[in-house]
């Protein structure tokens, strides 16, 4: 049998398959990208060892699970943990700690499947520690800078266009702004951080310390920053990215009209996926009414209303220029105006998109 392992590093770095025994409202609460959900217990019959524990003690609980996994629900199981075992040869399977149900698993497999099967020592909680802790290294041992620059300036397409990037917006499924809601759900916040954690694990395994951000705030959509990288944006040196006001008008249209359409389209088929769409944009717009007052709202609103029945009725989509130029010139540049003077000490350059790229280029030379 291959040993137990506690190296967490090479299990993210290289992807490995595991096999998740906790509850399923375990596992949904946060997981690994390479786990899979085949627990000991569903969660009742894990609500009822609990409870046991509680008044009764460890071995009536123990008791009890074996009670209420057995028969030919416990062949059920260890068969799915079985072809997991067999599919994945290389994998490990792992518990809360690493404890009790992932021994009862591995005991369960040998005598009942003849499979020796691995354990992650420490289980879920220890890996869930050693993927915070990689977060925070970084931040605290690496170069990060970041871009900044008004809205529609193309910040994401500068940092698709890097090899040293970190997309946060990409790992959060989210654009970032009050618009940025896609057509597909976000992750829990613990996949969110998990998934950021790895993606930088392997960054700094291929030997890159320097790493260039996009500007957001603490929040991308239903996100949250880890607070090492929250408190680390309030710190680090800013590229501004500068592009015309068409441009701006012209790529906001692209991305979060044709593009999120096209995107609805395709999750949700032609006609629901447009009314969905629809939706989306007008309540995207009503979730800053207080911000931009009552008159504006309904304004900008009118218009919206206006390109979007338009644009079911004949696909053009020109009208919505309207709302995207009076929502940048009335209410996100003034706001970005503000935050650029009072970032103007961090800012090293300012350009556009080709003179950002190659200032960067040069910049991870240094």
């Amino acid at each position: 049998m291959r040993p137990d392992t506690q190296d967490y590093h090479q299990l993210f770095l290289d992807d490995v398959p595991m096999m998740d025994m906790r509850a399923p409202v375990e596992f949904a609460r946060g997981a690994f990208p390479t786990a899979v959900s085949l627990p000991l217990m569903t969660d009742i019959e894990r609500q009822k060892v609990g409870t046991c524990y509680k008044n009764r003690g460890q071995q009536a609980a123990i008791e009890l699970g074996h009670q209420l996994v057995s028969g030919a629900t416990r062949e059920q199981r260890i068969e799915a943990w079985a072809a997991f075992a067999r599919a994945n040869p290389q994998g490990y399977l792992y518990c809360f700690r690493g404890g009790l149900r992932s021994q009862i698993v591995q005991q369960w497999l040998k005598q009942e499947a003849g499979i020796e099967y691995p354990r992650v020592v420490g289980g879920y909680k220890a890996m869930r520690t050693f993927l915070i802790e990689t977060t925070d290294r970084a931040v605290a041992e690496c170069d990060f800078v970041i871009v900044g620059g008004m809205t529609g300036t193309g910040k994401t397409e500068v940092i698709a266009a890097l090899d040293n990037s970190i997309d946060l917006e990409g790992h959060a499924n989210h654009r970032g702004s009050s618009f940025g809601k896609r057509a597909t759900g976000q992750p829990g916040q613990i996949d969110f951080e998990n998934r950021l954690a790895i993606d930088l694990l392997k960054r700094r395994a291929r030997g890159q310390s320097q790493f260039v951000l996009e500007d957001e705030s603490r929040l991308i959509g239903a996100c949250s920053l880890p607070l090492s990288l929250t408190q680390g944006m309030q710190r680090f040196p800013i590229v501004w990215l500068e592009d015309s006001f068409g441009n701006r008008v012209q790529r906001i249209l692209r991305d979060y009209v044709i593009d999120l359409a096209a995107e609805f389209d395709s999750v949700h088929g032609a006609e629901q996926g447009f009314a969905l769409f629809s939706q989306r944009l007008l309540q995207s717009l009503d979730n800053i009414r207080k911000r931009l007052g009552g008159e504006r709202h309904a304004r900008l609103r009118l218009l919206m209303e206006q390109a979007l029945e338009e644009q079911a009725r004949s696909g053009e989509v020109e009208l919505h220029r309207g709302w995207i130029e009076g929502l940048l010139g009335e209410y996100y540049d003034p706001m970005y105006v503000y935050q650029r003077e009072s970032k103007a000490e961090r800012v090293e350059f300012a350009g556009d998109a080709g003179a950002i790229r190659a200032y960067l280029a040069e910049r991870s030379r240094r």
